[in-house]
């Protein structure tokens, strides 16, 4: 392996290094001022760890079980759109890289290869995202479909009744490149995201036009109806929406403020995730998306009640460098470093990671 490439920071600036500078702006980008998508990263920095000695390590797992799945290690990759923006197999390069390293994969709804391609590219768990847009019949389509063609899971985003403002994207004047469509879903619906021009964007624009505000928990009960598939939702950051979303019979959540796309200000992700973990119920797991570039820091998201983490960005980087084999690379790292930092704590699997691992740092 290229020494530029031991770590997701290598691979990070060999991925800027050829993207054009739009795209790269679409990916790495956040809102407004960008504090919260800084915090994501930034809380982790605030841990410090704790290894135990004189423990057997001989042999380490960072297996784990997420709602009926086995995982080989716990790391899903995010739901993001456009797989195809930075290669040209977009998400069925990616389904594979998934399946060979054992890890889960969430296709988003505006992907670039149909839920079948993906799905028959898959070997391992896969789970469907949904936005909950104002035609819902699209939506039940999406449901039947990723049914039929093997998906385990639905996730639904409840963070995003509007886009934030990525200031990054209206700057660029950005939408979808024409050759590059959410193959999903019908032409006419995702036709403002490829419209855009100086000062506007065509994804802020798309989800004006196409994304329901009114959605609300009550609203559930019409997923519910259309699907025996688990439920997760991604974008609690509360005690309060976790209770909430435990009442309603949902089957894990995942803590996020969306990569730090949403509401700037927002709470890390990091700093979020143990009051939602200590508000669930043991049977509804919490899994943490925003801002994990190691292995560490999965072992971190762990200790705090996390059962697995989402990774995004980093995938594409990957994707981007050397498509199916550089995602593998990407998740290749992060096994490779969780299993090196649990022989290195004394806690040679994922089940044995708590608080007791964890200090804050000194300062």
């Amino acid at each position: 392996m290229p020494v530029g490439l031991l770590t997701l920071a290598g691979i990070e600036r060999a991925a800027r290094a050829q993207l054009p500078p739009e795209i790269w702006d679409f990916i790495e980008g956040g809102s407004e001022a960008e504090r919260t998508l800084a915090g994501n990263r930034e809380m982790f920095g605030r841990h410090a760890l704790r290894p135990r000695t004189l423990v057997d390590v001989s042999a380490c797992s960072t297996a784990v079980r997420l709602l009926g799945s086995d995982l080989q290690l716990p790391v899903g990759i995010a739901p993001m759109a456009y797989h195809r923006l930075v290669d040209p197999d977009g998400e069925t390069a990616t389904a594979r890289a998934a399946g060979r390293a054992g890890a889960l994969l969430v296709a988003g709804i505006f992907a670039s290869r149909t839920l079948e391609s993906i799905a028959a590219a898959a070997t391992g768990p896969l789970w469907l995202q949904l936005y909950w847009l104002r035609r819902r019949d699209a939506l039940a389509a999406l449901i039947e479909r990723a049914e039929a063609a093997g998906f385990t899971a639905l996730m639904l985003t409840v963070d995003a009744p509007r886009i934030g403002r990525r200031l990054r994207d209206l700057r660029n004047g950005f939408a979808v490149p024409p050759q590059i469509r959410a193959v999903n879903l019908d032409p006419e619906l995702m036709a403002a995201s490829h419209r855009a021009g100086a000062g506007s964007s065509g994804i802020a624009d798309h989800a004006l036009e196409q994304f329901d505000p009114t959605l609300t928990w009550a609203d559930l009960a019409w997923l519910r109806e259309r699907t025996r598939l688990p439920l997760v939702l991604k974008g609690v950051l509360t005690a309060e929406d976790a209770r909430l979303a435990a009442e309603h019979g949902v089957d894990a959540v995942v803590v996020s403020n969306h990569g730090g796309r949403q509401l700037d200000g927002a709470l890390p992700a990091l700093a979020a995730l143990p009051e939602v973990a200590a508000a669930l119920p043991p049977e509804v797991p919490a899994l943490l998306d925003g801002g994990v570039r190691t292995g560490t820091d999965i072992a971190v998201a762990l200790a705090l009640g996390a059962r697995a983490v989402l990774v995004g960005r980093p995938v594409l980087w990957g994707l981007a460098t050397g498509g199916e084999d550089g995602v593998a690379r990407v998740l290749g790292l992060l096994r490779d470093e969780l299993e090196h930092t649990l022989a290195l704590l004394g806690r040679p699997m994922p089940a044995a990671l708590d608080r007791s691992v964890l200090a804050p740092w000194p300062v």
